[in-house]
């Protein structure tokens, strides 16, 4: 057996193969429990100035801010839920005349590029009318794959899953919160000295920067709140309050922002002639863009310390291997790999 296969290297080889087949098989089945566990450590601060300014014993302050939290969730849950359903009952309603009228605006499209290409060849005028029957009827497809029978029943059936998973969640949440510190002890029982200190700088690094990361994100979103609830009272009065406060709840979530709202709203108006009003939005979007970019890299390093690009890519590739919840996971993970390089516990000096 060659020198440099020893008993540490072998240890160290199964770790990150246990490690590759957890991530791969197991983790995506486990998210509801992995989060639970990941929200009892960021509830644990606040249980622990429960007991300390209320003099409360540990389970009294668990479930009083248990209850909290789960009416905090039940109250956006409802309020998202409501809200959506209202605009697909709202949307399927009006359907008809938007689709009548996007469909006048192609015709007034059509008639102004006909005038346009008067003299071309007529190779050219084919071709160009080829292309845009073929875009229109891609643009058709899609609005129809959207609203079909097989997406809305794939909506409705996928409901029950994400109630099963929600109720795991919630019950695991609870008994995490309740048994927190004696999973911390049984954890440390295992681990030398030098590695208990390790771990305790880690964790307590990793909970500020996850605070941290949650706090910025937050903060960001507020600017784009008020923006565009500034810029909505000039361009549209009528909505001004509703859909600052739906982009405000996008622009929390990471890769969408507000752009994913007012940019299809500004296409919208442009299709159906609106010019003016189409172009006010187009102009709202880059302004919030511009916002967004100005004031989330100075927010992400003052608050936890991780580039802007860092927690770009691991969102997007947290996005494409474990769907939604990978926005959250895969920061998370880049989090975890940089506060284990600070406590010593991974070492990634190395010449090439």
């Amino acid at each position: 057996m060659p020198k440099w296969i020893t008993k540490k290297f072998l240890i160290i080889a199964l770790m990150i193969l246990l490690l590759i087949v957890f991530i791969t098989f197991v983790l995506p089945l486990a998210i509801p429990i992995l989060l639970a566990l990941l929200t009892a450590f960021l509830l644990e601060p606040v249980v622990k100035w429960s007991k300390e300014k209320l003099k409360w014993n540990r389970k009294p302050a668990v479930i009083t801010v248990f209850i909290l939290f789960l009416v905090i969730i039940t109250a956006i849950l409802y309020l998202i839920i409501t809200q959506l359903i209202g605009q697909i009952i709202q949307f399927t309603k009006f359907a008809p005349d938007y689709f009548n009228t996007l469909t006048l605006a192609w015709m007034n499209v059509q008639s102004k590029l006909f005038s346009f290409t008067q003299g071309m060849p007529i190779e050219v005028v084919s071709s160009i009318n080829k292309e845009l029957d073929q875009f229109l009827k891609l643009m058709q497809e899609a609005i129809l794959a959207f609203v079909s029978y097989e997406s809305i029943t794939n909506l409705l059936t996928g409901i029950p899953n994400f109630l099963v998973s929600f109720i795991v969640y919630i019950i695991t949440l609870f008994l995490f919160m309740l048994d927190l510190t004696d999973l911390k002890k049984m954890v440390f029982r295992h681990l030398t000295p030098a590695t208990a200190e390790k771990v305790r700088f880690m964790t307590s690094r990793l909970n500020s920067v996850v605070f941290g990361l949650i706090k910025a994100q937050f903060l960001a979103s507020l600017f784009i709140l008020v923006a565009s609830f500034i810029g909505l009272l000039f361009i549209a009065p009528k909505y001004a309050i509703v859909m600052s406060l739906v982009i405000w709840i996008i622009d929390i979530i990471p890769i969408l922002g507000s752009i994913a709202i007012v940019g299809p709203w500004a296409l919208y108006q442009f299709a159906t002639g609106d010019i003016a009003l189409g172009t006010k939005l187009a102009i709202l979007s880059l302004v919030l863009l511009v916002i967004r970019r100005a004031v989330e890299p100075k927010l992400m390093g003052s608050q936890i310390g991780l580039s802007p690009l860092a927690t770009l890519i691991a969102m997007f590739i947290g996005l494409q291997l474990f769907g939604f919840l990978g926005i959250l996971i895969g920061p998370f993970i880049v989090i975890i790999f940089t506060t284990a390089k600070e406590a010593g516990i991974i070492k990634t000096e190395f010449k090439l």
